[in-house]
């Protein structure tokens, strides 16, 4: 190995996917039939769903499964024996993973924009829920209002760094190919108006100038965009509360 090279591991859920993967090509699940529950595979390898479904949103890019909402994980084909990973995914950072980091980061950022915005500020982001709402009626999905929605809140921080840091985040998610899978299991349109109702609340808060308003405003949005994308599937366990992992507790005490 060259010196001063660090060998890239492979994270975790890549290491899941493959094991599946070989379960698969040895026989143990044919063409056709479903894989056992999330929360069974979960606790057969001792990590969190969040790990499994990240796995399974790995094969399924590949072709070798197939997510159905309602009704599970089915073998579509069985992979060849020398099928290598494709190498953009084996680079990828998982959606989830982006999820959390943007939960922990945005949450903050919009608790800091209220007290640093302007009424400029507050305008463009009135505007922007103004055209998404349109949208929505009209079931135009050309636009991006929700991208720009998040990024007008890290402007009105007043700090370059934190927009390039959101901006930098959400560009990793657009590029993500398990973001895009994922992201295609939801009805555009149903979810697209409980991110508006959300954003509203997002934009109310900071109207107010209400730090832990907007703190906690930001972060149940990103929990129930978390929560929704969890339950597409696992019709076996009806009782799971929705949580992609152990959660963050929304914070109660004094913002600097």
């Amino acid at each position: 190995m060259e010196k001063g090279v660090i060998p890239q591991e492979r994270k975790q859920y890549q290491e899941i996917g493959q094991d599946l993967r070989q379960k698969i090509q040895q026989g143990h699940y044919a063409v056709g039939s479903r894989l056992p529950p999330e929360r069974n595979i979960a606790e057969s390898y001792g990590v969190s769903r969040t790990i499994v479904r990240e796995a399974l949103l790995m094969l399924e890019l590949e072709g070798t499964v197939d997510i159905r909402q309602g009704s599970g994980v089915y073998v579509m084909r069985i992979p060849a024996e020398d099928e290598e990973q494709d190498e953009e995914l084996r680079n990828e950072i998982g959606p989830f993973e982006v999820l959390q980091a943007r939960q922990l980061l945005e949450s903050n950022i919009a608790a800091f924009a209220a007290t640093m915005a302007t009424k400029s500020d507050i305008e463009n982001l009135r505007r922007t829920l103004e055209q998404e709402q349109r949208a929505i009626v009209a079931n135009d999905t050309s636009g991006d209002n929700d991208k720009l929605f998040h990024l007008l809140i890290a402007g009105a921080t007043q700090n370059q760094m934190l927009l390039e840091t959101t901006k930098n985040i959400w560009q990793l998610r657009d590029n993500s190919p398990l973001w895009q899978q994922l992201h295609s299991h939801i009805a555009t349109r149903g979810y697209r108006l409980k991110w508006l109702a959300d954003h509203q609340n997002i934009l109310a808060a900071l109207r107010r100038r209400d730090v832990m308003g907007s703190y906690q405003a930001m972060w149940q949005h990103l929990e129930n965009v978390k929560k929704t994308l969890m339950e597409l599937s696992d019709v076996d366990a009806p009782e799971f509360d929705g949580y992609l992992f152990e959660s963050v507790p929304i914070f109660q005490g004094k913002l600097v």
